[in-house]
């Protein structure tokens, strides 16, 4: 599946531990980010095969909660970005305000797509939102456990 490889690619953006061209790195994150939301629409579109009085319920609301995935997206990236310039030094504050953060964003993403989810369970038949579900929850998975494989467990 192409959103793997993106999702790879995603995850080696993220991780700039010793890179010096921030900026750049900060770019590529945006394009990454955008290719991975056009795949993930590709996927739905393929996967759950809506009529056309679905697609018009189904897609504002996803698209609702695409953009307010990305702000989750982006705190994400913030925190992996400052977990990256303070990896050699990083102090148990430091630590202790990361953790306190990424906890915090992971209760935002779970309240997020239970919300969406439940209004996508309102648009289309419920067959249809659990494969929406099931779907989410995959590539969820897939962009974590590359995200995650990849930046070093704090020292």
């Amino acid at each position: 599946m192409k959103l793997v490889e993106v999702a790879l690619a995603l995850a080696i953006a993220t991780a700039p531990f010793g890179a010096s061209a921030q900026e750049s790195v900060r770019a590529d994150e945006q394009i990454i980010l955008k290719q991975v939301q056009t795949d993930k629409r590709a996927v739905y579109a393929r996967t759950l095969q809506l009529t056309d009085s679905e697609s018009r319920a189904f897609w504002p609301i996803y698209d609702e909660y695409e953009v307010a995935a990305k702000k989750v997206d982006d705190k994400f990236l913030a925190l992996v970005d400052e977990f990256a310039q303070k990896y050699a030094t990083m102090t148990d504050a430091d630590a202790a305000q990361m953790l306190k953060t990424k906890m915090a964003l992971e209760q935002e993403r779970m309240a997020l797509k239970q919300k969406y989810t439940k209004k996508i369970a309102k648009a289309v038949p419920a067959t249809k939102a659990l494969r929406y579900a099931q779907v989410e929850t995959r590539i969820e998975n897939m962009i974590r456990r590359d995200v995650y494989s990849l930046i070093p467990l704090a020292q």
